[in-house]
């Protein structure tokens, strides 16, 4: 008896055994893209994700050209505060973490990447400048302000988690760009991996925070973006803010010529409301905005100007300078596209002079149908008129007409006003 139940545990135990020993979990997101204000908040929600699932860490595999300050700093903030280690894997072949990725993987607790990817080129510039944009060119003051404050931010970083920290200043004040494989011979980066596997499997073992990290066969699981994140990851490009603020003049105009249609109104509403949204946070340049809005009026005063165009012509050029200047074009992250800006110079043009300036000189011409086409018209008084009345024929109908000054029958006179349903005339030449 006493045999059986030993067996009967035995085979209990080993039945269990998966369970009691299941496999270790490990988050991982994916950074494809510049780095901006959804980015920050996806990676700031994984984190707490990951802490929710007691995974060993999250593995951020990252390949991003740069983004904005302000949101890099989050994103630093949420991974020296995480109660999870951070991961951050530059992949994959072929991937860079320049500019703002540099800052982000430095940061991590640990920094890895694939053979043949690069890291660095972190000069402020190219990380965004602060979100208020200002002039394209900064004035030198400005500039060293933002080079010294970005000097210092990095080498925190660097310091606090034992990088190199020379090399992470110079990134700043250089540019300077390395390869995987150099960033590991001077210490930028904690080890090369080629794909996530190989990186679970060097990673296991190493101590991070006291504690070792058990990821060898961990159970790999993705944190999706959410679908509100989606859809502001893919708002913030300088592209679509172009796209909403041309909706936005074009709807916003339209319900100002048309009134009562109500759906150009509203929709230029909401895309003058998000496109305000984005201009917050992108590098926008002022310059830029006030030459698309002399643009805007140049058009409409051409409208009721007679300069033969001129006008036009001066407004599709202030549009095209304007949109150029839109963003600093130095940044290749916020650079405006000659597809956009060219076909948006053409179309925009094209609606004001065949949209809207078509509609209000229509607007202009003289009345054509109705009642008060009959005025300054010549006609022959049927019946004696006076101020108390009297009759005509015009246009194919019998008139009643009155007059201050007495008409004979057969007098031609012209008519001077339409009052209700008479006819005010007046003798001819008077």
């Amino acid at each position: 008896m006493k045999t059986a139940f030993t067996s009967l545990v035995l085979w209990l135990a080993c039945a269990t055994a998966p369970a009691t020993f299941a496999a270790e979990k490990v988050s991982l997101i994916n950074i494809d893209g510049a780095i901006g204000p959804a980015t920050a908040t996806y990676i700031s929600r994984s984190i707490d994700e990951a802490r929710t699932q007691n995974a060993q860490c999250l593995i951020i595999q990252l390949n991003t050209p740069g983004g904005l300050l302000d949101s890099t700093q989050k994103i630093v903030q949420s991974f020296l505060g995480a109660p999870v280690p951070v991961v951050v894997y530059v992949a994959p072949t072929g991937a860079t973490a320049t500019s703002a990725g540099c800052f982000i993987t430095i940061a991590a607790s640990v920094a890895a990447m694939a053979p043949a990817t690069t890291i660095g080129a972190a000069h402020p510039v190219s990380i965004g400048g602060f979100p208020s944009g200002g002039e394209e060119k900064p004035d030198e003051t400005m500039k060293q302000k933002l080079e010294n404050f970005s000097v210092s931010y990095i080498e925190t970083i660097a310091g606090k988690r034992q990088r190199n920290v020379e090399w992470a200043k110079s990134a700043v004040k250089e540019s300077a760009s390395i390869t995987a494989e150099k960033a590991l011979e001077l210490k930028v980066i904690d080890l090369i991996a080629s794909n996530v596997p190989d990186l679970l499997q060097k990673l296991n073992g190493r101590i991070v925070d006291g504690k070792p990290l058990k990821t060898a066969g961990a159970e790999v699981a993705e944190v999706r973006m959410s679908p509100a994140e989606r859809v502001f990851q893919k708002l913030w490009r300088p592209e679509v803010m172009f796209i909403l603020m041309l909706i936005a003049i074009y709807g916003i105009i339209g319900e100002l010529t048309t009134p009562g249609a109500i759906l150009p109104g509203v929709v230029g509403a909401i895309a003058l409301i998000l496109a305000l949204y984005l201009a917050a946070i992108l590098p926008v340049n002022v310059t830029g905005l006030v030459l698309i809005a002399l643009a805007l009026m140049l058009f409409i005063f051409d409208v009721y100007a007679p300069t033969h165009g001129v006008l036009t012509v001066g407004g599709v050029i202030a549009f095209l300078i304007g949109s150029l200047m839109l963003f600093n074009r130095a940044d290749p992250l916020y650079r405006l596209s000659l597809s956009y800006i060219i076909p948006a110079t053409l179309v925009t043009a094209a609606f004001f002079i065949f949209i809207i300036g078509k509609g209000l000189r229509a607007q202009l011409l003289p009345v054509k149908v109705g009642a008060q086409t009959l005025i300054g018209k010549t006609v022959t008084a049927l019946t004696p008129i006076d101020s108390r009345g009297g009759w005509i024929f015009v246009e194919g109908e019998y008139w009643n007409a009155v007059s201050d000054a007495p008409i004979e029958k057969g007098q031609v006179a012209e008519i001077a006003a339409v009052q209700g349903l008479s006819v005010k005339l007046k003798t001819k030449g008077a």
